[in-house]
């Protein structure tokens, strides 16, 4: 059995279903370029036959990504594998991977189908995707609650049409990790063309056991895992990338298995993603929340001094964060400015570095010292794009009688210009507001944060927002010196998140 733990990523896929977290093609080519440098094997680019812009999506990533294996997701029909088949006609490396359920609960009320029925549908899936490409994988929708019997019988089947990956994914997050292991392991030990393929495992995290779940399908003999970076994905997510395979390489004595992602590449991966999809990282989150690596007991930290290893079990450079701070500051130059963005572990294409630059100059103005949170403030940037662009904004504020109020120059689709201003509850409330007139939408807010993402007086801020409109929640990210300016940044991107769905459901 090999060594090597296969790294599936669905984070384009699975995880852009994370409420909030749609991605604009742009957003997906960026992330999944990501993805390659991090090393994961297999990228799920999207569903191709959702629609025209999740199919250009994976067309575009596997024309453009080379090094992992670009899959397309499709359900057992025709119309769905023909599709993803197209997709990844120029791919340098391809997968096909369908999915029926199994479990009398989607048999009986959602399929309507018998247990033959499937097995039928299974197979002719495989079938068809094999003659798009020898790399088929093949899912056992809703698996941990399918009776072990016709589990193992749509394995077998699959396997024997072709599959070369079976998945036994926990949809709903309902399993644990003992019921997991024994799965995998009635499998191997009740299929018996099981070794021609590789068995997958794919956990939501429902009870908060994704990861949990996942390990020990691997200790049972599952050689892949699919997961998304942050574990974003439906409901409560997906199975975290940074755990799982933090886990492997920290307990290799235990487990005996690796992985082959570049793990100095994971907080910048992890922080590049929150950026674009405007999803905040808890503090507290394993790997890569900035506590973390934060000691502030004195117990932890007379140990840490003593020896690192007291309180940590892991180094910070393993995941790429970096102990130290270099100064930069108003004198800096282009270079140094360059050295410390590679230093800190991004790719910035050299396009960008002209508006990093001008960036990075406007708040050496307003600052003593940039951090090196700055810097990577300054690299993300305002992860929104159009069609909605602030031009002008003035706002005023005071104490007693005074009333807060704002005025906005928007330019909208074809460069058209809207002018409006408000009052509001303090001066962030009518800007707010002000933004909602020019565009004539109203989002009902339903939260906003401000957070200090270096230190001293002159800190930036990073504004989170959170609204909710049409049935959905939507969040935005954006940064200033100005927890005003921040907060209206924020609020752009959410309003052009909503203006781009709403493009792409017309």
């Amino acid at each position: 059995m090999s060594n090597n733990v296969i790294i599936f990523d669905t984070t384009l896929r699975d995880g852009e279903q994370s409420p909030g977290c749609a991605m604009s093609l742009a957003q997906k080519k960026r992330m999944a370029k990501a993805l390659a440098s991090l090393g994961v094997d297999v990228i799920e680019a999207g569903f191709a036959a959702a629609s025209p812009d999740d199919f250009n999506a994976v067309a575009s990533i596997a024309r453009d990504i080379k090094g992992p294996t670009i899959c397309a997701l499709a359900r057992c029909n025709d119309h769905d594998i023909r599709e993803a088949g197209r997709a990844l006609q120029e791919a340098e490396k391809k997968r096909i991977h369908v999915f029926i359920a199994t479990s009398p609960l989607h048999r009986e009320h959602k399929l309507k189908m018998t247990k033959e029925q499937v097995v039928t549908k299974a197979v002719a899936a495989v079938t068809l995707a094999k003659s798009f490409t020898a790399d088929v994988e093949f899912s056992c929708e809703d698996a941990l609650r399918t009776e072990k019997d016709f589990l193992a019988q749509v394995v077998e089947a699959a396997i024997a049409a072709g599959a070369t990956t079976v998945n036994i994914p926990d949809t709903v997050g309902y399993t644990t990790p003992t019921e997991m292991f024994d799965t995998i392991h009635f499998l191997k030990t009740t299929v018996p063309n099981i070794k021609q393929a590789i068995i997958s495992t794919h956990c939501h995290n429902d009870l908060g056991l994704a990861v949990a779940n996942s390990l020990a399908a691997v200790e049972a003999g599952a050689r892949q895992v699919e997961c998304t970076l942050n574990g974003i994905g439906e409901r409560a997510g997906n199975c975290a990338l940074e755990e799982v395979v933090m886990a492997i390489k920290t307990r290799a004595n235990h487990y005996g298995l690796d992985t082959g992602i570049r793990t100095e590449q994971i907080l910048p991966s992890s922080r590049l993603l929150s950026a674009i999809t405007g999803s905040v990282v808890p503090r507290n989150k394993a790997i890569i929340g900035d506590n973390a690596f934060a000691h502030a007991s004195g117990i932890h930290q007379h140990g840490m001094l003593s020896h690192p290893e007291t309180y940590e079990i892991m180094r910070p450079k393993s995941i790429g964060r970096i102990d130290t701070s270099l100064v930069l500051g108003k004198h800096s130059g282009r270079h140094a400015l360059v050295d410390k963005i590679k230093e800190l572990g991004f790719d910035t294409a050299s396009e960008d570095i002209e508006r990093i630059f001008a960036d990075f100059k406007a708040l050496a103005d307003r600052k003593k010292h940039i951090t090196d949170a700055d810097i990577e403030a300054l690299v993300f940037g305002q992860s929104s794009t159009g069609p909605w662009q602030l031009a002008q904004m003035q706002v005023t504020s005071g104490s007693g009688d005074t009333i807060a109020s704002a005025a906005v120059v928007l330019v909208g689709p074809n460069g058209s210009e809207h002018r409006e201003a408000a009052t509001g509850d303090g001066p962030v409330d009518a800007a707010f507001k002000a933004i909602e007139r020019a565009i004539g939408m109203e989002v009902h807010l339903e939260g906003l944060s401000v957070n200090s993402i270096s230190e001293g007086i002159d800190a930036q801020g990073e504004a989170q927002v959170r609204v909710r409109y049409a049935g959905q929640n939507f969040h935005g990210r954006g940064t200033s010196t100005d927890i005003v300016a921040a907060s209206v940044s924020a609020f752009m991107d959410v309003i052009n998140r909503i203006s781009r769905q709403m493009a792409k459901a017309s």
